[in-house]
């Protein structure tokens, strides 16, 4: 199989890269002009928003995996924000799929839901989150993240393709589990709007790795997340002190109160790391 893979030179991207050079792909990436491509690999250089560079990149391509964006939930100014990745999304699979590709694969992001950035920063209806919360978008990168699935579907349903969007979780790569743990405690209270979740690259990497090949019909929305929450306390103390009046059943533990059973029947795919840190209690 061979994979274009946009956005590879990121914090995701750098994890699957070497998972599909792994699994025997044949990789090229779509890489900007002053970013530095992984071995091993055919680059195009180019940005995703630009069509001619897309079309040379994902000449000859079997998949796409679409990782490319801005990843700043607070980047400023909004318009260009919403305006970049959107775009971006859209040239990627429009014109991949335009061109015979019929397996498409989106980062996707828990942040589609419209919860965790909203600045009348609404809490969750129920607990466990699932792929069907309802949307309350208020902030452009979610809005951007939710019309990322629409265009999926759109794209799609345009040229019979098949797709798959993986809504991530807090992406925590290796080296940088402390630094990022301390963040979330920082701010634990808007955490709760996405469950306090997170996953390692490692095990995102593993999970695009295989939502290339699943068989599947036109587009799956499917969430990931590690199973013990990333704070590393018992997850009923965190519902009880920032989300007393969100219904839900009871957590064992640290476990996350996040559905991922979409993730094992789809993919077959359980995480290997449950928590970033030992239990802190």
């Amino acid at each position: 199989m061979r994979v274009l893979v946009t956005g590879a030179e990121g914090v995701v991207g750098g994890a699957v890269v070497p998972r599909l050079l792994a699994d025997g792909c044949a990789v090229t990436t779509l890489t900007l002009p002053d970013a530095t491509p992984h071995d091993g690999v055919d680059v195009v250089r180019g940005d995703a928003r630009d069509a001619d560079a897309v079309a040379r990149a994902v000449a000859g391509a079997d998949a796409v995996v679409h990782l490319a964006a801005v990843a700043d939930p607070l980047f400023r100014p909004e318009p260009l924000l919403f305006a970049n990745n959107t775009q971006a999304t859209f040239t990627v699979l429009w014109t991949a799929a335009e061109a015979g590709v019929r397996r498409l694969v989106v980062a996707g992001s828990v942040n589609a839901i419209g919860l965790p950035f909203n600045p009348h920063r609404p809490l969750p209806r129920r607990y466990p989150l699932d792929e069907t919360v309802v949307p309350d978008l208020a902030d452009p990168y979610s809005l951007a993240k939710h019309v990322d699935e629409a265009t999926l579907r759109a794209v799609c349903r345009r040229f019979g393709a098949t797709g798959v969007v993986l809504r991530l979780p807090l992406m925590i790569p290796p080296g940088r589990e402390r630094e990022i743990v301390a963040r979330s405690w920082e701010d634990a209270g808007r955490a709760a709007a996405e469950g306090w979740g997170w996953l390692s690259t490692t095990d995102g990497a593993e999970a695009f790795a295989r939502a290339l090949r699943v068989p599947v019909d036109g587009v799956r929305v499917v969430q990931l997340a590690a199973r013990n929450n990333v704070l590393g306390v018992p997850t009923e103390d965190l519902l009880e002190r920032y989300a007393p009046d969100v219904p839900h059943p009871p957590f064992v533990g640290r476990e996350a109160p996040i559905d991922t059973r979409r993730a094992a029947a789809l993919l077959g795919f359980e995480p290997r790391q449950a928590d970033p840190l030992p239990a802190q209690g």
